[in-house]
């Protein structure tokens, strides 16, 4: 008999009330890197509105690897701030996870005042420099702040720490062999270009044990050349199940370099995202290699659910899935073909209450429309547009 998605779950040491997750959306709240009341208000909005687990994104472990500036380096600076958002999202009875990660080549190196780093050197679209090869020295460096990441976060009290591995981030540069181009012991064979993403794994999970949820965020699919691809996701994800430092996947696809539409589908707001964007590179949107970033891909709920039953047939490790969910049917469906958890990010966006309506049998399923126009607002609070068009 299938799991009933709004009764209470395990994920590794945690119970949750319910088996849905608030998906990790930059939320466009820290303006000078540290939790705001916004940002409070914001995880407030889905946990009171019936969610089991809300996931705040995106928590740097250093400061080039942050996506931009605007975002939170988690440390002693920020670790009072979190504390006070954890404790409020507890307090509705919901638990709170941290997406972990280094923004790799996806970081801005102008914007954070340091240059980005990634599997191999190559130019960066977002801020016109050279990507530096990451060294020895410096994954050795980031191993470590990952460690202390979660150190952090689990003293200030949250329940899951969500590893970033996928979207062409650090880690995610080095599994895809287009752009990690390494004749060392990290680039080449799968085996060498899965390293990182092991090695982190191991490393925060000897680190909080069990005393917090340790999950990662994975690819389907890169949806590029060169990314990742399905079949050697399956077998990375394999060595990851096999190494036993996680407690759960979370199934994801895209790239936030290459190809940011794969993850999201429907609309590409391209006029959208060029207005809110810097003048050279709302120039360059114009051109037609900047309307091909923006590819369109037609939205199906529920998109990576082929490539994610593959998953579900090879691996033991509890899943999650995620790709535009937005009814009750495709999630009891999840439940039913042996997913653990369903993930939303768009739909709460538009409705952060749904999860208790659909609870309720007040509804059947979100009034998200995937416009997308929600994507250009990450630079001035994410938010619905369709809702509030200022």
């Amino acid at each position: 008999m299938a799991p009933d998605v709004f009764a209470p779950a395990r994920l590794g040491p945690v119970t949750l009330r319910n088996r849905t997750i608030k998906a990790a959306t930059f939320e466009g709240r820290t303006p000078d890197g540290q939790v705001t009341d916004a940002l409070v208000d914001y995880h407030l909005a889905v946990a009171r509105g019936g969610l089991g687990l809300t996931t705040v994104a995106y928590l740097a472990v250093a400061p080039e690897g942050r996506t931009h500036r605007e975002q939170i380096v988690v440390g002693p600076a920020t670790q009072a701030g979190l504390a006070r958002l954890a404790d409020a999202v507890h307090a509705t009875g919901a638990k709170i996870a941290g997406q972990v990660g280094h923004a790799g080549p996806v970081a801005n190196g102008r914007s954070n005042g340091v240059h980005a780093l990634s599997a191999s050197r190559m130019p960066s679209p977002l801020s016109m420099q050279l990507v530096r090869s990451a060294s020895e020295a410096d994954l050795t460096r980031t191993t470590r702040a990952y460690v202390d990441t979660a150190r952090t976060l689990v003293g200030a009290g949250f329940d899951v720490l969500e590893l970033h591995m996928a979207h062409s981030y650090l880690v995610s540069s080095f599994l895809a062999p287009g752009l990690n181009r390494r004749k060392d012991r990290w680039g080449g064979s799968l085996e060498n270009r899965s390293r990182l993403a092991r090695q982190v794994a191991r490393a925060v999970k000897d680190e909080v044990g069990d005393e917090v949820a340790v999950t990662a965020k994975v690819s389907v699919s890169d949806g590029f050349r060169g990314g990742v691809s399905t079949d050697e996701s399956l077998e990375t994800t394999a060595l990851l199940e096999a190494d036993g430092h996680l407690d759960a996947l979370q199934l994801s696809g895209g790239s936030s370099l290459m190809n940011p539409m794969y993850l999201f589908r429907g609309e590409a707001p391209v006029a959208e995202f060029a207005a809110s964007m810097p003048l050279p590179v709302r120039l360059g949107m114009r051109t037609p290699v900047g309307r091909r970033f923006l590819k369109e891909y037609a939205f199906q709920e529920a998109y990576f659910w082929d490539k994610a039953l593959r998953f579900r047939e090879r691996l033991a490790l509890p899943l999650t899935l995620l790709g535009g969910i937005n009814r009750l049917e495709t999630m009891e469906r999840a439940m039913a073909h042996g997913f653990d958890f369903v993930a939303m990010g768009r739909a709460l966006l538009r409705e952060p209450d749904l999860v208790d309506q659909l609870a309720a049998g007040r509804r059947t399923g979100g009034a998200c429309i995937h416009c997308n126009r929600c994507m250009p607002t990450i630079y001035s609070g994410t938010r619905c547009v369709v809702l509030d068009p200022a």
